[in-house]
This record gives C-alpha cells, structure tokens and sequence, in this order.
C-alpha cells in the first residue's frame, strides 16, 4: 500500500506502482487542473507540487510519492486567490487555457524558493513549460506582478495543503 497526501487529504493506492501519479490524479480523484501533454515530461501541463517543488507527474510514479505531499493546482488555494492565481486573472494571461495549470504550478513553486526572481531565472525556470498559443509575453508580466505582491506581503501565510491537517 501507497500513501501520500494529496491537497491536505491522505490517500492509499494499492494499485500499479509504476502508475503515473498523473492517472491517479486525473482517473481517481477526478482532479482536471494538471493535464496530459505530452507524457515525456517536456510540456509542463502535469506540473504539481510534490513537497512543494514543481514535479512532472505524467512521468512520476505513484511508488515515489509514497509518504510525501502532492498539491495540485486545485489545492494551491482554497479561494483561488495565490498570489500567482490573482497576476495571472489581472494580466489576462490565458489564451486556450490548456496549459495554464501547468505555467501557474511552476510559477507558484519558483515564487516559493525565489520571491524576488531576476528576468533570466523567469525564463529559466519557466522554459521547461510550452505555451503553444505564446503567452509568455503576459506570463512573465504575470510572474513579476506576483513577485511583487508577495514581496509587499512578506508575512502574509498563504493556503499550504503541504502544511494543512491531513484527513484519514
């Protein structure tokens, strides 16, 4: 038996456990946000977090998961008001959307470790997530808008499922 926590709930998989957590994710707990792209970890529109760090969870099995805590884009906030959720709705940054949950985990991970990133970590960071309708003019703006509002709010707690209380 497999157990992990996903978004604050503990969960037990007793399944294959070459299972892409991506499967588990989107065919056992019917969560939408992260999606299948490209199933060689290359797209970035499975990103979660798993113990906070951006991960690929179309090639991530469910056996590496084991005791540790996966947030998807469903559990980053419990109002959808991230820092990163609230730049991406003011900079009007979806265009078809589809790999927007992706872009949003990544970007919410690299504010996580580098509140304040310089243009080139953006683009560093960010370059592993394709965007094939060619936002990232609008989700850099987005990036740095985030970056600053999380820097006048140092202190402030944000919704952390990694943190929140796990149920049986």
């Amino acid at each position: 038996m497999i157990t992990f926590t996903v978004n604050g709930n503990k969960h037990e998989f007793s399944g294959d456990p070459s299972t892409p957590v991506l499967w588990y994710l989107r065919d056992e707990l019917n969560l939408t946000g992260p999606k299948f792209g490209c199933g060689m970890a290359q797209c970035g529109a499975c990103t979660v977090h798993i113990d906070g760090m951006a991960q690929r969870s179309c090639v991530l099995p469910v056996s590496a998961v084991q005791g540790r805590k996966i947030t998807t884009i469903e559990g980053l906030s419990e109002n959808g008001d991230h820092p990163v959720q609230k730049a991406w709705v003011e900079h009007k940054v979806p265009q078809c959307g589809f790999c927007q949950c992706g872009q949003i985990m990544q970007a919410a991970s690299l504010l996580s470790t580098n509140p304040t990133p310089s243009d080139e970590e953006i683009v560093q960071n960010m370059s592993g997530n394709i965007c094939r309708c060619g936002t990232y003019p609008r989700i850099h703006k987005a990036i740095k808008s985030a970056s600053k509002s999380i820097s006048s709010n140092a202190g402030v707690s944000y919704f952390d499922p990694t943190q929140a209380g796990e149920e049986a």
